[in-house]
């Protein structure tokens, strides 16, 4: 079975190959740009970068719905073990799981990782990206991030047949840097996410594939529900 990426809106992905799914920040129920229901998902792994409100999301419940594994970073793997889940793996940036089906690596974000409450914040672990092997693919989701040179060893050390690139900016790269990590990357396919579910993260996702496009580069805007098979 050839593996497939879905969008599920915002910076929530999930990859399927040989009957199994792994979703990326599952934000769904309160995500404006979401298209399912969170008991329509079933996945075998949940996967968070970090702990911000549209990332954590809906990990700890989808978690718990699907008996799945959660894999983040030390502190937040605990976090949401605290919180009920009952299957975590505790990683940290460079760790490398082989789960028979899928491997995962985590990687370096550059941003920060708290939960904020109406009267405190906590800083709960590092932000982290994700390398996510299956079904004969590679995918690099590097999570909220800046540009950073970590992209160029990335790319030089992995055949990315994918990679989604934030480019809402305020947060995280904007397009200008979205398209210099596609070159770092070099993946065959970049895909934008992280962009236009709030106003303070407005871009124009299609500017972003033209320009890569311009670069000979590789792009593609998918749909909230949207599911493709991967080159």
């Amino acid at each position: 079975m050839a593996a497939t990426l879905k969008y599920h809106g915002h910076a929530c992905f999930s990859m399927a190959a040989d009957g199994h799914r792994v979703i990326m920040d599952p934000f769904i129920s309160d995500n404006p740009q979401a298209v399912e229901e969170l008991g329509d998902i079933d996945v075998d792994v949940v996967l968070i970068s970090h702990v911000h409100s549209d990332h954590l999301g809906d990990g700890i419940e989808l978690a718990k719905q699907c008996d799945a594994l959660l894999i983040a970073t030390y502190e937040v793997a605990l976090y949401c073990e605290r919180q009920g889940v009952e299957d975590v793996r505790p990683m940290h940036i460079g760790g490398w799981a082989d789960l028979g089906f899928v491997t995962v690596k985590l990687t370096v974000a550059h941003h920060s990782s708290s939960i904020v409450t109406d009267d405190s914040i906590q800083m709960l672990g590092a932000a982290s990206g994700f390398i996510v092997t299956m079904g004969g693919k590679r995918l690099y989701y590097p999570g909220d991030t800046a540009l950073c040179a970590d992209m160029e060893l990335l790319g030089r050390l992995n055949d990315f047949d994918v990679a989604t690139i934030p480019i809402g900016d305020t947060f995280t790269m904007g397009v200008d840097d979205g398209i210099i990590a596609a070159q770092l990357i070099g993946a065959k396919l970049n895909i934008p996410m992280h962009f236009n579910t709030f106003p303070v993260i407005a871009a124009d996702p299609h500017e972003f594939v033209r320009r890569l496009e311009d670069e000979g580069l590789s792009g593609r805007v998918m749909e909230p529900g949207e599911e493709i098979e991967l080159p």
